[in-house]
């Protein structure tokens, strides 16, 4: 069974592969969800360079805050679920944080990867790599708005005009915020799914903040990307992680997807 399905991947593969030539635009633009987290510990720098080596155009990764005010690398609040140890993101200190295993609990071959900084992050990938960073629960890290720009500032990001950076978080005023600090950083905002859809009074308060929106992927349609497009917006749903999901979203002209699989679109 193992090597029909191997069979049948490829094939799908190859099939993707001649869509997206005749449907993607020419800047249609692959995001390696957490890295390539189909393949490596999510949120790790292995996951990070597995993205580059499979040729990603970014890579999302989220960001939250310890006990003693760094920003680090890590989607739940709680550390329970990827690595070997337990409790609140908030209630340890960076140097306690680095001393976790956070590779182990994808696969043994990855033990000894540790939760990384922004700043690593930052400092391995920045100029091969887009950055795509999402801002966790701002309820739990009143001023992470402020850190996270100051941090932009130190390292010289806040000024890009290519989008090499952007950032993107479920909260809208919290992107309000967060714009006051860096207003040439782009932002995109992240739409959970919801069964009446996006509005058209939605997209045009959103227009002015914002230039990227990452809906669910179980909302779009060609009639909403068109409507958000209308608006002078980018579309980037969120996660693929199946190759059935692929053709129906090139088929609605997104201009990028988030996945944890980028070699699906890749050579």
């Amino acid at each position: 069974m193992g090597g029909v399905t191997l069979l049948i991947n490829s094939f799908l593969k190859n099939i993707l592969r001649l869509t997206k030539s005749k449907i993607a635009p020419n800047n249609f633009l692959v995001i390696a969800h957490r890295g390539a987290s189909g393949y490596a510990p999510e949120n790790t720098m292995a996951a990070f360079k597995k993205a580059l080596e499979l040729k990603a155009d970014y890579i999302e990764l989220d960001v939250q805050m310890t006990k003693d005010g760094k920003l680090v690398v890590i989607h739940d609040t709680n550390v329970s679920r990827t690595t070997n140890s337990e409790g609140e993101v908030r209630d340890f200190t960076f140097q306690e944080l680095k001393k976790l295993d956070a590779g182990r609990w994808f696969h043994m071959k990855f033990s000894g990867q540790r939760i990384p900084s922004l700043q690593e992050v930052i400092s391995e990938f920045h100029g091969k790599l887009g950055l795509l960073i999402e801002i966790k629960n701002p309820n739990l890290y009143p001023n992470i708005a402020e850190v996270l720009a100051d941090e932009l500032k130190k390292n010289n990001l806040h000024n890009l005009d290519n989008n090499e950076v952007i950032v993107q978080s479920f909260d809208f005023e919290l992107l309000q915020r967060f714009n006051k600090f860096v207003p040439n950083v782009p932002l995109g905002l992240l739409v959970k799914y919801r069964v009446h859809g996006i509005s058209n009074v939605q997209l045009k308060e959103w227009s002015t903040l914002v230039q990227y929106i990452n809906p669910n992927k179980a909302l779009v349609t060609k009639k909403l990307v068109k409507r958000i497009q209308s608006y002078k917006l980018k579309v980037m749903p969120y996660t693929v992680r199946d190759l059935k999901s692929i053709k129906g979203l090139l088929d609605a002209k997104v201009d990028g997807i988030v996945t944890d699989y980028p070699d699906y679109f890749k050579e």
